[in-house]
């Protein structure tokens, strides 16, 4: 799996990236929620984790961002924020699961694996088609086909 870590303690990256590596999977490394937020758009990710305090731009503006561009990457928040209303905030924001540092790298490579299981999003088809007959199931009408 290709992996984006954003997390501005450099020792805990180093060691997050080292033992992602060593499970085999490619790993980038965000030191700023600025630089992990151009990476993040710039190119596809099978993962993001991402720490909720971070020097420019915080984790969840990161995530609201992301998400709103549409963006369905799975992502782990690794952070020292555990309270439960920082646990809540940081689902609702557009998480996927939530770590409470500090962490045991066993539970952190489980909870990859398991967010890697799930199946990936896909766009729900909206148009129901048999012959020449269309429905939109959004917009609730229907339509014949060009050129009939």
């Amino acid at each position: 799996m290709k992996i984006l870590v954003i997390e501005d303690e450099a020792e805990t990256a180093a060691y997050i990236a080292n033992g992602l590596k060593e499970d085999g999977h490619a790993v980038d490394l965000a030191a700023s929620g600025r630089d992990g937020l151009f990476l993040a758009a710039g190119e596809p990710y099978d993962l993001m984790i991402v720490d909720r305090m971070l020097p420019e731009l915080d984790g969840l503006s990161i995530v609201k961002t992301v998400r709103g561009a549409g963006v369905k990457t799975p992502v782990l928040f690794l952070t020292a924020l555990g309270g439960v209303d920082d646990r809540v905030t940081g689902l609702d924001a557009g998480g996927d699961d939530y770590l409470v540092k500090p962490f045991a790298f066993s539970e952190l490579l489980a909870r990859v694996h398991a967010l890697a299981r799930r199946p990936p999003i896909a766009a729900a088809e909206t148009v129901l088609r048999v012959a020449d007959l269309e429905l939109d199931l959004l917009a609730h009408g229907h339509a014949a086909r060009e050129g009939d």
